[in-house]
Order: structure tokens, then C-alpha cells, then sequence
């Protein structure tokens, strides 16, 4: 039988009690990782491209971090992006988090995200180690 399990980091409880969702799912060796966002713990967005970018990617390793992972385990990321144009910046930022080894990578432009002021949305499936 399957083990499944919610991975909720501290700070992200307000995105399962209030949205009823979890940040990640592990499902025996594998995680997998909601979309996450520019946003703080108090779900404001955070202003600024790199900072929103950088935030996004903060909150995918706490997500990882829960679940004993970390960005060497990431095998596949999904990205969305409000503004293509901001590719460039974006690829900069995700080259400080992905140092060793990388993951598949599909970036997709949309017209919005879930929230007013948001630009870029990331989506993460991980094999555990071990």
C-alpha cells in the first residue's frame, strides 16, 4: 500500500486551513509541489520581480525542506509567467537555488494567476533521496 502524507511547512498552515490545499503531497519517494508564489506568510505578494521571484522559489524550499528534500531532488518544474519579458531575470534567480543538479524545466505565459500582482508561479515534482 501506498504511503501518502501532507506536507504543510510552519507558515504555510493558512494555505491548507483556509484554502484547503496542501503545499506539497508526498507519496512514498515522491513530492509533489503545489504552485507556489511570490507571497509572505501573510499572503501578501511581494513587490518587485527579482524579490517576488526569489520569494517563490523561498517558499518551493520550504516546501522541500518539510519533506527532507532539497532543490538537488527537484526532477520536473513547472513555471507561469504573467510576463515573458521578465524570462531572463527569472532564469537568473532560479540558478541560485538549482546549483547542482537541474530539472526538467516548461515555462508557460498566462494572463493571470490567483492573485492581483502576482508574476510568476512555480510548480515542482521531487524524488526523495534514499
Amino acid at each position: 500500500m501506498r504511503e501518502r502524507r501532507d506536507i504543510i511547512p510552519p507558515g504555510m498552515e493558512i494555505i491548507f486551513q483556509r484554502f484547503r490545499y496542501a503545499p506539497g503531497v508526498l507519496i512514498d519517494d515522491t513530492l509533489y509541489i503545489a504552485g507556489q508564489v511570490g507571497r509572505n506568510e501573510n499572503l501578501e505578494v511581494i513587490q518587485g520581480s527579482e524579490a517576488q521571484f526569489t520569494q517563490a522559489f523561498e517558499n518551493v524550499g520550504k516546501v522541500l525542506k518539510a519533506a527532507g528534500a532539497t532543490f538537488d531532488d527537484v526532477v520536473e518544474m513547472v513555471t507561469y509567467h504573467t510576463d515573458m519579458r521578465d524570462l531572463q531575470l527569472f532564469m537568473e534567480v532560479k540558478n541560485r537555488y538549482f546549483t547542482n543538479r537541474l530539472p526538467t524545466w516548461t515555462g508557460i505565459g498566462v494572463s493571470s494567476l490567483a492573485m492581483p500582482g502576482l508574476t510568476v508561479e512555480i510548480k515542482c515534482t521531487a524524488r526523495l533521496p534514499g
